[in-house]
Order: structure tokens, then C-alpha cells, then sequence
């Protein structure tokens, strides 16, 4: 947890403060582009593209591990499914750097005390869910309905697996620049930014299969998914640490 050489800036200088372990995580991109992007992210943070395209993603993935620093995990507070679906954005920091991060259009939970602390401490999108993931020999079968009371309906029914060797990738890959992600961004009701600082090794990613029978993710925010078949991506863990958020712009 200490290297940083892979990351694409330099790890906060101050201490983290929550650990959690991501489990059997699928990353699902599409290309989109960019002035689709542009209609429905907050004009405050720039759209990052790769080779001229923006991308959609929607990852499916269980937490476990769920602790604060130097604390054990509480029973009960330990875990649950999410469901995330996200685009790519930065943000020049005070130096005029730019920090290329996440910017999150929901994210299912299926824990209602997740959904609140994270909406209240990082003005996050969550939304409560009714979420399942069981296994069928090697495929992992994801289920998340949406319940939160007021919000858009979305429902994800899927099933994917690894179906090779997880590998590293470089920096000038696009596998890199979709996920060596170190920051995620929220916008709050005034229009303030937030950052939130995370840092894990380096991933290392298998090429999956996936296989949806009820996605309606996107549209819920609102989107319309390409019709082409989506670039995937499986890891079987990652460690995380998680710094809290902070406004980084009015």
C-alpha cells in the first residue's frame, strides 16, 4: 500500500482515514462522446477523454473490510454490494495541476447506512438498493434493484467472470487511464466541488465476459448506453484507503 510509483500523482500527504477491500469487481465501458457528456456533467469539472472519446462505466463489485484507522472492523459494518455508474473528469488543484478523477452519476448500495453517511460526508449520489450476488460455477451473478424513496427507478440484472490472466497495463494504455483513477469528484446542492483523495496498488485486471438480461443504470441518470458490446475488465480484490473529502472549488 505504500507504492506510489504507478499512481499518475503523488499520494495525499495527510493520513487516510477508512480501509475496505473491493471484491470481484467488473469494470463495463462504453465510449460516449463527449458533448453527450458535457449535457449532464456539472460545468465546474472539465470532461477527460481519451484519444478524443469520453467513456461511461458501470461496475458491479462487493466491499468487505470496511474499518477506520487503527480500528478493527464492526461486525454488521463490515460489507455490502454496490453499484456504481461513472464517467471521467479533472479539476486543475491550486498548483494548476491537473487531477484527473471520477465523477459518479449514482451508486447503488445495498446498506442504508452506507447511503447516508456517504451522502452527508462526501455529497455523493448513493441511492438504497436491493442488491444480490451469488455464483454460478465461474460466473458471478449480480442482481440490484433500486429502492431509495424518490429516486429514479434502476434495476441491473447481469452475470460476468474472468476469462483470463489479470495483467498490469501502462500508462499509455487506455485500460490505465480508466482506472488508475486516485480521486473522485462530487458537486454539492450550492454548486461547491469536493475531492475525495483514494490509493490502492496498481490493478491488475483479467479480460471478462458479460452477459446483462436488465440494465436500466444509464437511463435512470439520464443516458443512453452505445449499442456496441462494452470494453470489460475483472479484479479479483483490491485494498483501498480512503481520505475524506474536501471542497476544492466554490
Amino acid at each position: 500500500m505504500n507504492q506510489a510509483a504507478h499512481r499518475p500523482y503523488p499520494m495525499p500527504a495527510q493520513p487516510w482515514i477508512q480501509a475496505q477491500t473491493w471484491d470481484n469487481l467488473l469494470f463495463a465501458h462504453w465510449p460516449i462522446a463527449p458533448d453527450v457528456m458535457r449535457q449532464i456533467v456539472p460545468a465546474s469539472l472539465a470532461i477527460d477523454t481519451f484519444q478524443g472519446s469520453a467513456w461511461i462505466g458501470i461496475v458491479p463489485f462487493g466491499i468487505s473490510g470496511i474499518r477506520a484507522r487503527f480500528l478493527p472492523s464492526v461486525p454488521g459494518f463490515g460489507g455490502f454490494l454496490e453499484l456504481n455508474l461513472r464517467t471521467y473528469v479533472t479539476l486543475n488543484d491550486s498548483a494548476g495541476t491537473d487531477r484527473p478523477g471520477v465523477y459518479f452519476f449514482s451508486l447503488d448500495a445495498a446498506k442504508l447506512w452506507a447511503v447516508i453517511g456517504a451522502r452527508v460526508t462526501y455529497h455523493l449520489p448513493y441511492f438504497h438498493a436491493r442488491m444480490r450476488l451469488t455464483r454460478d460455477a465461474d460466473w458471478f451473478v449480480y442482481s440490484s434493484q433500486r429502492i431509495h424513496r424518490g429516486a429514479p427507478a434502476a434495476e441491473f440484472e447481469a452475470r460476468y467472470r474472468p476469462t483470463g490472466t489479470a495483467l498490469y497495463f501502462e500508462r499509455d494504455t487506455l485500460a490505465y487511464w480508466l482506472t488508475e483513477r486516485y480521486c473522485l469528484y462530487a458537486v454539492d446542492a450550492r454548486g461547491g466541488v469536493h475531492r475525495g483523495e483514494i490509493h490502492h496498488p496498481q490493478w491488475q485486471l483479467a479480460p471478462a465476459e458479460l452477459e446483462i438480461s436488465k440494465n436500466t443504470i444509464a437511463a435512470a441518470a439520464p443516458l443512453s448506453l452505445p449499442n456496441d458490446a462494452p470494453l470489460l475488465h475483472f479484479s479479483k480484490r483490491q485494498d483501498v484507503h480512503i481520505w475524506p473529502s474536501v471542497r476544492v472549488k466554490l
